[in-house]
Order: structure tokens, then C-alpha cells, then sequence
């Protein structure tokens, strides 16, 4: 058989093959493609229960936060928070007492889920100890102490806890690790209310200490997590104390809400297209006139 036989016999059997085969890689193509199909909806299907149980936990961690507005005699309460990643760390309460209403206003460190998931835990501690002794430093005692008590996974959390009296105006607070919380007076006058102690969850013994003020007609205190004045824009520039006393003092004449929705709008603007890097929560207690 010539070079040109040879060839055309091979060519022939490789064709025969090649026809054969085809059925076959055919068939392994379509289970392949149904194998993938599968896996596609199973993961769609977790998707989606990923994202109920999301919705779910944010639901519940509003419902344990304090209704965005509220009034005790003649002071109105607003609050919100924004969260980073799904379910915020940071949480504000409000428990009213036979001896005042207290407040807690406290920020766990981290984000996401990894902090929004010991919301639930320190709120049921802060209520305990509220129980148990309404005294803002003995709260932050207590919590600490507990939090310290636990393994090595417990958060570290700052703390702004206060009990206030809505007949005299008189507010007990302890800041522990807390930003300072701003006091505007009606006359112009800014105090920083930093009295309190470390953050909680470092040390067991630590001492955490009372601070005492009172709130007159007129006055506005501020108290926010640090996710406020650490905002940053585009130029990577915080938002800081400085433009936060400058729009509490714009918008002090205002509602509880009114100044609330001032200052927030003042740190949206200012971050404009950034996006956001720590949960943001702000109290305004505004004793009216």
C-alpha cells in the first residue's frame, strides 16, 4: 500500500472515531451543564436564605434599640444608626425606671456580623445591671466585670450609659472608652461630658466613675460612636469634633429630631460618594423650652 493509501486509511479510521466519540462528549457536556445548573440554584437557594436571615437579625436588632423618637416630659429623645455591613455593632437603648429613664448608647468593636452579633448579649447585660443598680458607673462596672469574666472571643465595647430625671434635669452619665458626649448650653457655652472610665473588656477591676450635669431649657447634648467623627470624604479626611460642635451649634435651636437630621445630613454631605467604614449611630436629648 502506497504513502497515500496509508494516509487516507487513517484519516478514515480517525473520522470513524471522531463520529463515534461525538455522542459521547456530547453526553458528558449535557450532565456537566445539568451538574452545574444544580449547584447554580442550590447556592441561589442560599443566597436568598442568607439574606432573610439578614433582614431578620436587623429587625431584631431595631426592635431592641430605642424607638428613633421619643419624649419624657420635657425632654425629646432621637436616635439612629447606620450600619456598615448588614447588622450594626453599635446600639442605643432606653429604659425608663421608677428613679428616671436610663440610657445606654454603646459601640462594639468590629463590624458586621462579627460585632452585630453580640448586640443582643450586652443589651441583656446592660438591662440586668440597670436592674440591679440604676447607677450609670455601677452599669459599666458590671458590664466590664462580666464581659472580662467570659473566654477569650468576648468584644471589646465603649459604653455612654446615663440616667436622666425629666422632672429636674439632672443627668448621671459614666463614659467608658466612649467618645465624649457634647453638652450645648442655650447661652453658647460647650462641655464635654468625659467623666466615666477605659473600655470595657480589658480589665476586670477597673474603675469607672460618675459624671453629673444639668440640663436646662434650651440645652442639646450630642452623644455618638466614633463611626461620626471618624467619617471620612474623598480627600480621606475625618469628619471630626470640630464641624460636629459647628452643626450642633447651626442647628441647636431645633427639635430633638430636627437637630438630629441636621447633623446627619451635615455628615452624608461631607462624606458624599465615600462609603461608609464604621457603623454610625448619634442620641440627641434635647430639654425643650
Amino acid at each position: 500500500m502506497g504513502y497515500r493509501g496509508i494516509n487516507g486509511g487513517l484519516a478514515a479510521r480517525r473520522a470513524v472515531d471522531a463520529l463515534t466519540a461525538s455522542p459521547r462528549r456530547s453526553s458528558r457536556k449535557r450532565a456537566r451543564a445539568g451538574e452545574l445548573e444544580l449547584k447554580l440554584a442550590a447556592l441561589q437557594r442560599d443566597y436568598i436564605e442568607l439574606h432573610a436571615a439578614l433582614v431578620e437579625a436587623a429587625q431584631v436588632h431595631r426592635r431592641l434599640c430605642a424607638p428613633r423618637l421619643v419624649q419624657y416630659g420635657d425632654f425629646e429623645i432621637a436616635s439612629e444608626t447606620f450600619a456598615v455591613r448588614h447588622v450594626p455593632g453599635d446600639f442605643f437603648t432606653i429604659k425608663q425606671t421608677s428613679r428616671g429613664v436610663s440610657l445606654a448608647l454603646t459601640d462594639i468593636c468590629g463590624k458586621g456580623l462579627a460585632a452585630g452579633m453580640w448586640t443582643t448579649y450586652l443589651a441583656g447585660l446592660i438591662a440586668t445591671h440597670t436592674n440591679a443598680n440604676p447607677k450609670p458607673e455601677s452599669i459599666a462596672g458590671g458590664v466590664n466585670r462580666d464581659l472580662c469574666g467570659m473566654s477569650l472571643v468576648s468584644p471589646l465595647a465603649s459604653l455612654f450609659v446615663a440616667k436622666l430625671d425629666p422632672n429636674t434635669g439632672s443627668l448621671d452619665y459614666c463614659s467608658a472608652g466612649h467618645p465624649p458626649a457634647l453638652l450645648l448650653r442655650a447661652n453658647g457655652e460647650l462641655e464635654k461630658l468625659s467623666e466615666g472610665g477605659p473600655l470595657l473588656g480589658v480589665v476586670s477591676e477597673a474603675a469607672f466613675v460618675r459624671g453629673s450635669v444639668e440640663l436646662r431649657r434650651g440645652d442639646v447634648l450630642l452623644a455618638c460612636s466614633d463611626g461620626i467623627t471618624e467619617s471620612c470624604n474623598q480627600a480621606d479626611q475625618e469628619f471630626g469634633y470640630d464641624s460636629l460642635e459647628a452643626h450642633l451649634r447651626r442647628a441647636q435651636n431645633g427639635s430633638a429630631d430636627a437637630v438630629l437630621f441636621s447633623v446627619l445630613g451635615a455628615v452624608q454631605d461631607f462624606a458624599a460618594a465615600s462609603p461608609l467604614v464604621d457603623d454610625m449611630s448619634l442620641v440627641i436629648i434635647k430639654h425643650c423650652t
